[in-house]
């Protein structure tokens, strides 16, 4: 069973997958490194040379093969649900968990993180408050769509939120057993 994380980009994927494999004894990947690494360049060079498209079908292609492995916490990048197929493949591959922050937040980590600006790209050209607003207000429905269960990362140390996952998880994985055996109980009860 794997764990994917997907939202927004800096609401912690990155640094959650690696904590949560850490707890769970088990790799973790960071979904754009890989992509940069396949592809030889930045994601912020891959769109400004092959487009998004170009960058989307690549995206994708790393989220097929990474799912296909065991025991794997994944840090989706942030647009890694827009295509059917991939949301698909994270729910079958294992828990889908929504990391969810304010605009504000979101806009307050991205520039306190210096590799932002070189390795991602403006995605709309609106001012970055105002890109962030608009894109959520697209992707939300494909993030809680998307998701299992969703965590708020406002407000709360990197433990807490593995912590608020892992007790999520187990509950999640709790609620699925006696669903399953409920259903085969009835059944048995039917013959």
């Amino acid at each position: 069973m794997n764990i994917i994380l997907i939202g927004y980009r800096a609401t912690g994927k990155t640094t959650l997958a690696e904590l949560l494999a850490e707890r769970l004894d088990c790799d973790w990947i960071d979904t754009d490194v890989k992509i940069e690494r396949r592809a030889g360049k930045s994601i912020a060079r891959v769109f400004a040379e092959d487009g998004e498209p170009a960058f989307r079908d690549l995206e994708a292609r790393v989220i097929a093969d990474l799912c296909r492995r065991e025991r794997l916490v994944l840090a989706a990048g942030g647009g890694a649900p827009l295509r059917p197929e991939s949301r698909r493949i994270m729910r079958q591959s294992g828990t889908v968990v929504w990391l969810v922050a304010s605009p504000e937040t979101i806009l307050a980590r991205m520039s306190a993180d210096e590799t932002t600006a070189g390795r991602r790209p403006n995605l709309t050209g609106h001012d970055p408050l105002e890109e962030i607003v608009q894109l959520l207000v697209v992707r939300e429905p494909i993030y809680r769509s998307s998701a299992h269960f969703s965590v708020d990362t406002e407000g709360k140390t990197p433990e807490q939120i593995v912590d608020e996952i892992l007790d999520r998880l187990e509950s999640t994985t709790e609620s699925r057993r006696t669903r399953r055996e409920n259903e085969t109980t009835d059944k048995q009860q039917m013959n």
